[in-house]
């Protein structure tokens, strides 16, 4: 492997496990990669935009998709829904602004949250656990919206449980 691959694979890495924030590691990685006075001044190759831009995609997938899942409320990497929520949109964002489709995210982010709602349902009523909800009414109601899912009228109960 030649130096120019290796630095691209150590940038890959970055993108992909850039914590809150892939589109703000993947525009580092190109400007270091690319134009930068102290980086390898290198040509990217269509195939190498691609994968740090796939990187930052996949990134995003997780972290939309990480606090929908019940199974970490409670652990370290938890933030709520209301992140979520700051996540998708954040996503959506760079999807636009790279011409992406944001379509296969969507469709996974809208399956789960009906699955974290109906979870939240049987939290409420089934054991009166207190919900994990972050948000407003208005917010949860808007995510599906965003997600192109329904928002049934069983959903409403969870009014008297969001943020203000």
């Amino acid at each position: 492997m030649d130096d120019a691959c290796e630095l691209i694979d150590n940038e890959w890495y970055i993108v992909r496990y850039s914590g809150e924030t892939p589109e703000i590691a993947y525009n580092s990685a190109i400007y270091f990669l690319t134009r930068a006075g102290d980086g390898p001044q290198v040509t990217l190759g269509t195939s190498d935009v691609e994968r740090l831009r796939q990187a930052a995609v996949d990134r995003y997938e997780e972290i939309v998709l990480r606090d929908m899942y019940h199974e970490n409320v409670g652990t370290s990497v938890y933030r709520g829904i209301a992140r979520s929520i700051c996540n998708y949109q954040r996503f959506v964002t760079f999807c636009k602004r790279q011409t992406l489709s944001a379509e296969l995210v969507r469709s996974k982010a809208g399956k789960l949250f009906v699955t974290f709602l109906e979870v939240e349902l049987q939290r409420l009523a089934g054991n009166g656990s207190a919900t994990v909800i972050n948000c407003s009414f208005v917010e949860l109601k808007g995510f599906a919206v965003s997600l192109g899912i329904p928002f049934p009228s069983d959903y409403t109960c969870f009014e008297r449980y969001c943020l203000p």
